[in-house]
């Protein structure tokens, strides 16, 4: 048992919540198992898989206070059934993470880190609406189309204040994503607290199996032309591919500027942004990658473009996050897209996932990124070129300002001049540094 936790203790130190859609705010990098036992035998001998030194705790770090409580607990506690070594192995350690007082770095147990990869495939169970933290408190980014959450009629900025009749509001987000998910047809009765109503509002709503489309598309026509339109719900395992296909599909219908909505797009996959902005680039250097040595790493487009010319709008707002920030921050920095919507979230760091030994991972915060014109977007978010609000009276009603805004100015705009290409961001060598340490890496949200 000691053995076991020490060895608990060793993987975490050197090196979600995926309630009802996907985690809101996280951009990942895939680790596949083989790295993470290449890099614990590198730690087991003192040293980082770069051969530099590191510190090691099970050398360094006296745990005898651990022990202790723990054997107090085993001797004390009124109710020895609930001393289970699991569990209590999975505390200590999420602990020890949280620590660090980083919300986007936490330790995941088995059906945690189950339904982390079972959202990034777009398919989960629940009610079908994304969750995030904001002051404290549970709130709605967003109900997913057609899933029983938008059907019961939750809103965004809904509060969650209690789920089944206890009190949430004191719970992190994993606890209280665990009260919400249940078995497929069984109900959850949640408390929401809504804008400055006084009383709360009781939704009950019938849990099925959510399938998240991570890509939506039609064509807006208008009297004044058409305009092609994907909606991008998350950069996950196929969403590449499915713009791809959309945008093929668009040749044929005369279209006079492309949307890409981002809108509630909580991150996901750094590799899917950066092909993303290549479908739309001819070259350019689309994000620097600093982590906490080495020299920084620059991703840029893969050389093989789509749409490189054709008008671009993009729509954002306060839950566009994380890997869609920086296709945004891109498409504006090298000024081939106008923004449009509301200053975005604001996140600017890249977590790697560890798959751990029993089926538990360890998500961690391991660099910082920049946008082309080296904006920390951590600090600022994205700021909108048309600064547009979509209210949610707007939503009740149907109306949507921001698209019509979007709409709007590319059907007024002329043809974009493409930038030309220079020497530092040819896509010879875009092409070889882009694939330099992009494997996939799983972040989400």
């Amino acid at each position: 048992m000691k053995r076991v936790l020490r060895i608990g203790v060793l993987i975490f130190l050197p090196i979600l919540t995926l309630a009802l859609g996907w985690e809101l705010g996280i951009t990942y990098e895939r680790k596949s198992t083989q790295d993470t036992i290449q890099e614990l035998e590198f730690l087991y001998k003192g040293k980082t898989a770069s051969g530099s030194l590191v510190h090691d705790p099970e050398r360094e770090v006296n745990l005898s206070l651990m022990w202790g409580v723990w054997r107090l607990l085993l001797q004390h506690y009124i109710a020895p059934e609930k001393l289970q070594v699991t569990p209590m192995l999975y505390g200590a350690v999420a602990g020890l993470v949280q620590a660090l007082d980083d919300p986007y770095t936490s330790f995941m147990t088995p059906k945690e880190n189950q339904d982390f990869k079972e959202t990034l495939r777009g398919t989960l169970h629940g009610i079908g609406a994304e969750l995030t933290m904001k002051k404290g408190l549970v709130v709605v980014v967003a109900p997913i189309k057609g899933s029983p959450a938008q059907a019961a009629g939750l809103l965004p900025e809904d509060i969650i204040v209690k789920v089944n009749g206890v009190e949430v509001t004191d719970e992190p987000l994993n606890a209280v994503v665990q009260r919400i998910r249940g078995p497929k047809g069984t109900v959850v009765t949640l408390a929401v607290m809504r804008g400055n109503e006084t009383a709360l509002r009781i939704f009950e709503i019938k849990r099925d199996n959510i399938t998240i489309p991570s890509v939506q598309n039609e064509v807006k026509k208008t009297a004044s032309g058409s305009i092609g339109y994907i909606a991008v719900n998350q950069f996950g395992d196929g969403t590449i591919t499915e713009v791809e296909k959309v945008l093929k599909g668009f040749k044929g219908e005369n279209i006079k500027g492309i949307i890409v909505d981002l809108r509630y797009n909580g991150g996901g996959y750094l590799e899917g942004a950066v092909e993303l902005a290549s479908l739309f680039l001819k070259q350019g250097k689309i994000v620097t990658v600093q982590r906490r040595s080495g020299e920084p790493v620059h991703h840029y487009v893969n050389g093989r473009p789509l749409e490189p010319d054709i008008p671009l709008a993009v729509i954002i707002n306060a839950c566009t996050a994380s890997a869609s920030e920086l296709f945004a921050g891109a498409m504006q920095d090298l000024k081939r897209g106008k923004i449009v919507g509301k200053l975005s979230f604001g996140k600017g760091t890249v977590q790697e996932v560890y798959d751990l030994p029993g089926g538990s991972s360890l998500r961690v915060t391991v660099a910082h990124w920049l946008t082309p014109n080296g904006k920390d977007l951590g600090k600022e978010g994205v700021h909108p070129d048309i600064d547009m609000d979509r209210t949610q009276e707007d939503m009740i009603a149907g109306r949507d300002p921001q698209l019509d805004a979007a709409l709007n100015w590319l059907l007024d705009h002329e043809q974009p001049v493409s930038p030309e290409p220079s020497a530092s961001v040819s896509s010879a060598s875009s092409k070889a540094k882009s694939s330099k340490g992009l494997k996939e890496i799983p972040v989400e949200n």
